[in-house]
């Protein structure tokens, strides 16, 4: 009996730092991977670097190509998307 009642602020502790840190990193984690996933052509994004610009061209899973300036393009690894600013409606079927 002695022994648990030593182990379980431990335990306490582990669940406490399970709820404030791990689970809500977890999240962020997610709705990062689903923002980057949803990248569209049209979107302005602004990267890690403080890079803002408008996406033109999704090339492949992990790289998209995007437009700093008028006529300046650069590949970026999607992953270092830190947001998106305004995003793009999707084509309506109709047109």
């Amino acid at each position: 009996m002695q022994g648990f009642q030593s182990i379980l602020p431990f335990i306490l502790i582990l669940g406490i730092m399970y709820f404030l840190l791990i689970r809500p990193q977890q999240k962020k984690l997610k709705d990062h991977q689903a923002m980057v996933q949803s990248l569209r052509r049209g979107d302005q994004i602004v990267t890690q670097g403080g890079l803002v610009g408008k996406v033109t061209k999704v090339r492949d899973e992990a790289e998209v190509e995007v437009e700093i300036a008028e006529g300046v393009k650069v590949r970026v690894i999607k992953a270092t998307v830190a947001q998106v600013l305004n995003k793009t409606e999707p084509a309506s079927a109709e047109a």
